[in-house]
């Protein structure tokens, strides 16, 4: 694929719809796509100190040539960025360079980023238009796309936030070559996820496939990235707010967030490790509640196991393990729940993922004592 040959999709929300562009060199477009919809004003970016050195540099030269420059915010990298901290300080300093309700803010990084600076554009003046321009795998595939936007409490993760959709999505390709290992991993659980959730077929095509993408062949990574995108603005422009069918892409999140709140955002488990973890987990479960025929858990503990990736656990590094209540406790407090019930996403099979929130508290303790005991 050349940088001219551009992807194109649609999430379709009337008057809320935008575009996703997927493609090499968008990065150094984006200045002209945005100049191109929206005519002159300012455009603020927000990133990381990982991205910042690699890619602030050509975007700020790309927008400074159609004049919409306004300046940049360089924050931390990690989990732990997504705070009341920093969600002031990015506030303040939007204001100080005169962000108003018509420029826009950029998010240029991975979910961390998006999410973080999403959630600001939604509450600056009552509401900025922002675009997302992601860098990572887990924030191509899944976090750019669909309007959530938050920060973490102490008390779970993404529990402050809202519904605020970007105004387009521009995927470049090439920014994937500079992700390590681990990172482009993690962001692979969450195209396994499109897969387990109702499209076995595509299932069937990463175990056999995956390598291709791991070593970015062109062909395969716009594959998965496309496949991924595509999946998710079809699911959120039947549900937006995630009041029935958009909850299917939360498979694997709640024993994932879980672990993620456990483990304390330290760097030990990424998101996408989490929800690697937390698929397996579910499709556990999904089998000792007989939903789910035996064995498919496994498969899916393979298939990680093969790519590198965290199937368990015991696979989280370090010695200390959660106990079974620290567990409960962080489920129960998910952003995921409705009143006193719980919301899982289980399965039926590969491919079968279906919403209940008819599992007992008693059935989640004894699975999840279960499981902390073997450790």
């Amino acid at each position: 694929m050349s940088g001219s040959e551009i992807k194109i999709l649609e999430v379709s929300l009337g008057e809320r719809s935008y575009n996703i562009e997927i493609g090499a060199g968008l990065l150094a477009q984006a200045g002209q796509k945005i100049a191109s919809q929206t005519g002159a004003l300012k455009c603020a970016v927000v990133t990381d100190e990982n991205v910042a050195p690699l890619y602030l540099e050509t975007l700020k030269k790309s927008l400074s040539a159609h004049n919409l420059y306004a300046g940049s915010i360089i924050l931390p990298a990690g989990e732990a960025t997504k705070s009341y901290d920093n969600f002031i300080k990015v506030s303040e300093q939007l204001l100080e360079m005169g962000i108003e309700r018509n420029d826009i803010v950029i998010a240029l990084g991975g979910g961390v980023v998006g999410d973080l600076t999403g959630f600001a554009a939604s509450a600056l003046r009552r509401g900025v238009r922002f675009i997302q321009i992601p860098t990572t795998v887990l924030a191509q595939v899944d976090s750019s796309v669909g309007g959530k936007t938050g920060i973490n409490s102490p008390h779970g993760k993404n529990l402050v936030g809202a519904f605020h959709q970007p105004s387009l999505v521009l995927i470049d390709t090439d920014v994937l070559k500079t992700l390590d290992r681990r990172q482009f991993a993690a962001g692979y659980a969450e195209i396994v996820k499109y897969g387990l959730i109702d499209q076995p077929e595509f299932y069937d095509w990463l175990e056999a496939n995956w390598q291709d993408a791991f070593d970015l062949n062109r062909e395969a990574v716009v594959r998965v990235i496309e496949t991924s995108c595509r999946a998710k603005a079809s699911i959120v422009a039947q549900d937006e707010k995630e009041g029935g069918v958009r909850a299917l892409l939360n498979l694997g999140h709640t024993f994932g967030h879980a672990l993620e709140g456990w483990a304390g955002y330290d760097g030990r488990l990424l998101h996408g490790e989490g929800v690697s973890i937390g698929m397996v987990m579910a499709f556990e479960f999904s089998e000792q509640a007989g939903f789910c025929p035996k064995g498919r858990a496994k498969r899916i503990s393979a298939h990680f196991k093969a790519v590198g990736m965290p199937a368990a656990i015991s696979d989280i590094s370090g010695n200390e393990r959660p106990d079974a209540q620290t567990l409960l406790k962080l489920m129960k407090q998910d952003k995921k729940g409705s009143a006193s019930k719980m919301t899982f996403i289980l399965a039926r099979d590969i491919g079968e993922s279906f919403i209940t929130s008819d599992i007992s508290a008693d059935m989640l303790k004894d699975y999840l004592v279960q499981k902390c005991a073997n450790l």
